[in-house]
């Protein structure tokens, strides 16, 4: 049966804190055979918050923006690498066959894609699957987890989320 975690996020500081938590657990569990993660939500749900904390997990101090115009945005921290993708305003999928994006998704990396419904048919499928939507003040996460890899980062990520 898929492992599916939902959990309720009053604040930015929760959806920061949750990135984190899950980017320790990737740390932990799943970057040896690299991750990928999709994220799903509307504008403004916290997509680009939560990668924030993922990339805390990971090191980086520096801000985080959304990559919209350059697509990807690189990380690279020591052995690890985490990119970070923002396909909102991609014309057509094929465009990341142009970029090489294949060689993104590889062992010892982290992708985080925004809008991954964008670039259907190119992309791998997804380890984890992040959903975010606006819920009072706040957010609320669902994840879902679509492979072995998944399944062993979220079992993790249960306990720091």
């Amino acid at each position: 049966m898929e492992r599916r975690l939902e959990r309720d996020l009053p604040d930015e500081e929760t959806t920061v804190a949750a990135g984190i938590g899950l980017g320790r657990a990737c740390l932990a569990n799943g970057l040896s055979a690299g991750i990928t993660v999709y994220l799903f939500g509307e504008l403004g749900a916290g997509k680009t918050t939560f990668s924030r904390g993922v990339l805390r997990a990971f090191g980086h101090e520096g801000a985080v923006k959304s990559p919209t115009y350059t697509l990807v945005e690189p990380y690279e921290m020591g052995d690890w690498r985490v990119y970070h993708f923002d396909l909102y305003r991609l014309g057509d999928p094929e465009e990341l066959e142009f970029m090489g994006v294949r060689d993104y998704f590889a062992p010892g990396c982290l992708s985080l894609v925004e809008w991954p419904q964008r670039g259907v048919g190119i992309l791998p499928e997804p380890d984890l699957e992040v959903s975010l939507e606006v819920s009072g003040a706040g957010r609320k996460i669902r994840i879902g987890a679509h492979s072995p890899n998944g399944e062993r980062v979220l079992a993790a990520a249960e306990k720091l989320l």
